[in-house]
């Protein structure tokens, strides 16, 4: 009885440890699986901490980047800038020589243009004698302008240069224009042909009379042989006969001294 009763209290010191083991090793696996789910969470926290740190280098890389393309943008304006400036520098300096330089050029064209048109009225006086009392009278208004405050010396040196202008287009043209010429103290009614500055020639309406301007005598003289030539040529400088070749009375070119 004694002995039975050891066997029970011995298989109850076993079940009781076993027990004991049994719940101490579950308490260490709950221990461990909550030590494991501990790290897991961390893990996942410091995933998450890296992948916003990710999300932050890579705005941070982008932004540098848009940056980085806006600097390279200024400095390509910038230079453009600087350049523009140096040419607005030298546009500057080019001007201010230009004024310079336009004040010395304004001294020195008025006697120019002066010179000028005492040149052009004494060629025109020793010119053929056509339409000479109107251009004498032109080259005396520009004269007078020439004192007047009311126009710059551009303005005219342009007159003098347009009363050039306007002399050198005789030199290429052939024209006709009736006129009086005074001869053995009478005025005579003619009609006149010029042909360039090389002759000036008139013949009277029936053309029973032809002359032509001498100028080494500075006198008009009488040329009927070259009445049909001259008829010709009035013919063709009122565009009622073809052009053709001429005879007239042309003075020789004389030998510069």
């Amino acid at each position: 009885m004694k002995n039975h009763r050891l066997k029970v209290m011995a298989m109850s010191a076993v079940l009781s440890t076993g027990v004991l083991a049994t719940s101490l090793h579950a308490q260490e696996v709950d221990d461990v699986l909550q030590a494991g789910a501990q790290k897991v969470e961390q893990a996942k926290a410091s995933q998450g901490r890296v992948d916003n740190l990710a999300d932050q280098t890579y705005n941070l890389l982008q932004e540098f980047k848009t940056v980085n393309k806006q600097i390279e943008g200024l400095r390509v304006y910038n230079a453009q800038l600087d350049r523009q400036i140096a040419n607005q520098n030298q546009a500057m300096t080019d001007l201010q020589e230009s004024i310079e330089n336009a004040t010395v050029m304004e001294r020195q064209i008025m006697p120019l243009t002066l010179k000028m048109l005492d040149a052009l009225d004494q060629f025109v006086k020793l010119d053929l004698p056509f339409y000479q009392e109107r251009r004498l009278e032109a080259i005396e208004r520009v004269r007078t302008n020439l004192d007047s405050s009311r126009y710059s010396a551009a303005e005219k040196f342009r007159q003098v240069l347009e009363l050039y202008d306007i002399e050198s287009q005789y030199s290429r043209t052939i024209e006709h224009f009736d006129g009086m010429i005074e001869k053995d103290g009478e005025e005579r009614q003619v009609t006149f042909f010029r042909v360039g500055r090389i002759a000036l020639m008139y013949q009277v309406p029936d053309q029973s009379e032809t002359g032509v301007w001498d100028p080494e005598t500075s006198s008009w003289q009488v040329a009927n042989n070259f009445r049909s030539s001259v008829s010709q040529g009035i013919r063709i400088a009122k565009q009622q006969a073809a052009i053709d070749i001429l005879n007239l009375p042309i003075s020789a070119p004389e030998a510069v001294q």
